[in-house]
């Protein structure tokens, strides 16, 4: 068998798109090269604000057997796993934590797959070395795979190269499909009566306030309602005063390229747009990404968010539904803790034996604090009560 050929490109231009995606299996909307090429082509990757495409590939005989979407970093934003605390050290220290090489998907806290190998766990690993050598040979302090599937986690353990990635793990909340549930009514009906009576109250709320609801695709989203929910996620970085990297011309290449993919929420009231929600679908999964409002309404941020998106995935027959980072809120809705997971190559002999140590306290900690998530399920014993166990398991 020939041998491999490791290639770094600037841009996913450079990769013809259907030999992309010839590497997953398309139910992740993340890791499309529509998706990814996009971010660059349509202004939300830009060097300024620390993100330089330097995507890695792996060829045999002129064909693109192997790929990940990386990114040289002269910052931590956007990335959803905190290194702050690293960057901070490597600096009292005299040494340049900057730019690092990551491995995710911009300004997106989803699992998906990383390594992109068609389900070939040789070629999985020959990236994972692959990466650390690129970051060696360059002088890179560290490469950093944010939100891989626990899958890919043995590519990690098994590859050649000598320096071990240190594991990290968080705790996000998703919603999972349990047993036979048809319609929104079973869903509640498997909560605990507390739960089930909060829900009902806030749903209750944005109804009697006059409020509709009405989703709309990639094909079927005019571009009003593009530049409307563009407006919403406008609002709502403006509110926290960060800066907002989706533009709308992205919105209308998505619409346009993964029509399937896009799927708006929008919450009206008198015929008028007053909120809505950005999300994109894949294969089994509803992913919730962004939303803004522009009146006060008690509960619309929980209805358009969560419950529409709950009741979508039980018509459209989708088996999860993961809103986004962070958010105990979510527990009480119906939303349970799952681990997600990152692995991290650090080049310097000391900070890597320091942050091993510091990797291993901070798994114990979010392992106790999901053991106590666990503990305060919203569900019925019996009714989907014992499944934040499972998805904490690993």
């Amino acid at each position: 068998m020939s041998a491999l050929l490791a290639r770094t490109v600037s841009g996913l231009d450079e990769i013809e798109p259907a030999a992309w995606d010839r590497l997953h299996d398309g139910s992740n909307p993340f890791v499309h090269h529509a998706f990814l090429a996009g971010l660059e082509r349509h202004g939300c990757i830009q060097a300024q604000w620390g993100w330089t495409p330097r995507h890695l590939t792996l060829w045999r005989d002129g064909a693109l057997v192997a790929g990940a979407p990386g990114y040289l970093k002269e910052n931590s934003h956007g990335e959803f796993v905190f290194d702050h605390a690293w960057a901070r050290a490597y600096a009292s220290q005299g040494l340049e934590y900057f730019p690092k090489h990551l491995y995710a998907v911009p300004y997106s806290p989803v699992t998906g797959p990383r390594l992109l190998a068609s389900d070939d766990a040789g070629l999985e690993r020959a990236l994972v070395d692959a990466m650390a050598d690129d970051a060696a040979r360059m002088g890179r302090s560290s490469a950093h795979v944010n939100f891989h599937p626990e899958s890919q986690r043995v590519a990690f353990k098994d590859a050649s190269t000598s320096v071990q990635w240190l594991a990290r793990i968080d705790v996000q909340y998703h919603w999972s499909k349990h047993g036979e549930w048809a319609d929104f009514a079973d869903f509640l009906a498997a909560l605990s009566h507390k739960r089930r009576k909060n829900i009902r109250q806030e749903r209750s709320r944005v109804a009697a306030a006059g409020v509709s609801f009405r989703i709309v695709d990639g094909a079927t989203a005019t571009d009003e309602d593009l530049r409307q929910i563009h407006g919403f996620y406008l609002q709502t970085f403006a509110e926290y005063g960060n800066h907002p990297a989706l533009t709308l011309p992205f919105l209308h290449h998505l619409a346009a390229t993964m029509p399937r993919s896009l799927v708006l929420f929008f919450a009206e009231r008198e015929g008028r747009p007053i909120a809505g929600a950005l999300c994109l679908r894949g294969g089994d999964t509803l992913y919730g990404r962004y939303w803004g409002s522009i009146e006060d309404v008690p509960g619309l941020h929980f209805e358009t968010c969560y419950y529409q998106g709950i009741e979508y995935c039980l018509r459209e027959g989708l088996s999860h539904f993961e809103p986004g980072a962070q958010g105990e809120h979510k527990l009480a809705r119906g939303f349970l803790p799952v681990f997600v997971h990152s692995r991290h190559w650090i080049a310097e002999p000391v900070f890597r034996d320091a942050l091993r140590q510091w990797c291993g306290h901070e798994a114990e900690s979010v392992r106790a604090y999901a053991r106590t998530l666990s503990a305060h399920s919203p569900f019925k014993q019996g009714d989907a009560g014992n499944a934040a166990d499972a998805d904490l398991s690993s």
